[in-house]
């Protein structure tokens, strides 16, 4: 019978180390400004049955957006300010570019954008989603508590910088291909985002780990 691996394994310890030294060296991952040409639309819908894993297309390319809840099939939904969530093409564009065999919903992205840099859009912004939906961003960025695989093989891992997040005011059918508009444009402030939400990211943004 086999035995169980240790759990202080000195040889994946070691390995763990390089590459974190390794990540601490490494450019960080970032999309260029210039990056995003439109016309704005979702080209991946992803959803995935449990939280902390990567999501995977919607086999028919649709799904249903429940107001104040998010997804209708996706483990993230909930009754919370981080109800879906964006990543854009170009972002993953960027991971490829550094040798990552990724794609859309590898990050955990609900919808997969191209040709819209929600990055320089205020919260508060209202996006409307093809023809019904309509979502409010909540937040930008995301404080990772553990280090994924990703970014012990990048060096870093572009979906905390990168990733938008936003609570559905309207729901309905979202499709690929849908249209994303700016229907309002935001304050810098959403009053479903908890104060110490905005607290963790800031505070991120100043240690420059975010």
């Amino acid at each position: 019978m086999p035995q169980a691996h240790p759990i202080n394994n000195p040889i994946i310890d070691a390995a763990k180390r390089e590459l974190g030294d390794r990540a601490r060296t490494a450019a960080p991952l970032r999309t260029a400004n210039d990056a995003y040409n439109g016309p704005a639309r979702i080209v991946s819908i992803n959803t995935s049955e449990h939280k902390g894993t990567r999501k995977s297309p919607v086999a028919d390319g649709r799904d249903t957006v429940i107001e104040q809840f998010g997804l209708a099939t996706d483990a993230h939904a909930g009754h919370w300010h981080r109800q879906v969530s964006f990543l854009a093409a170009e972002s993953i564009q960027t991971a490829q570019a550094r040798g990552l065999d990724v794609h859309e919903g590898d990050f955990g992205e609900n919808f997969t954008t191209r040709g819209i840099n929600l990055l320089s859009l205020p919260l508060g912004t209202q996006l409307k989603l093809g023809s019904e939906v309509l979502v409010e961003i909540s937040q930008i960025g995301k404080v990772c508590h553990t280090r994924c695989a990703i970014y012990y093989l990048a060096g870093d891992c572009i979906f905390p910088h990168e990733g938008v997040f936003g609570v559905v005011l309207k729901g309905g059918e979202v499709h690929i291909g849908d249209d994303i508009q700016v229907v309002k444009l935001g304050d810098g402030t959403c009053s479903f985002t908890p104060a110490e939400a905005l607290e963790e990211i800031e505070q991120a943004r100043q240690e420059g780990t975010l």
